[in-house]
């Protein structure tokens, strides 16, 4: 394993710093789920729920979120983000609606927490607009998909699909 970067030598958090390093293009891919009463799915692929689009909605705070990763994870650098894209897949089968989200940026250190971030609040959105009619739903399987850029390179996750554009 490698080492904890975000330790200092008196083992006390600390936000690493990447003044060294080189820019490069970086990429990172996160999924996740929300799992809902089949009814549920339903209202919000016919757009039956009161508060709007729900995906839509939830595509918006995704993307406000990956934006914001700097101010709410406190060892993550603030960066500027040249791209942030959500994808939803609604899948009847497992009653859930799958998430992917894709951040790039141009920099020195990656965009793994803030394709993780825009995952996590797209599903949260989702949650909130449907609380209403289904407080059972389970936001999960939270994961990194795919990654590049930087001196460790690529990492795909073994066994994923690839249901959107690879990078």
């Amino acid at each position: 394993m490698s080492e904890m970067t975000h330790f200092n030598k008196d083992g006390r958090a600390r936000m690493v710093d990447v003044t060294a390093k080189n820019d490069t293009i970086r990429v990172a891919v996160a999924r996740g789920e929300v799992r809902m009463k089949p009814e549920t799915l339903k209202a919000v692929r016919e757009g039956g729920i009161a508060k709007g689009d729900v995906l839509a909605v939830a595509q918006v705070a995704g993307i406000l979120a990956a934006k914001k990763t700097g101010d709410l994870i406190p060892m993550c650098h603030p960066l500027f983000i040249t791209g942030a894209d959500l994808k939803f897949r609604p899948d009847e089968a497992g009653s859930r609606v799958e998430i992917q989200a894709t951040v790039r940026t141009t920099g020195k250190t990656g965009v793994e927490m803030e394709a993780l971030t825009a995952v996590s609040v797209a599903g949260l959105t989702i949650y909130d607009m449907c609380k209403a009619i289904d407080k059972d739903m389970v936001i999960g399987a939270v994961r990194l998909v795919e990654k590049t850029g930087g001196k460790s390179g690529r990492y795909g996750r073994e066994g994923e699909e690839k249901w959107v554009e690879k990078l």
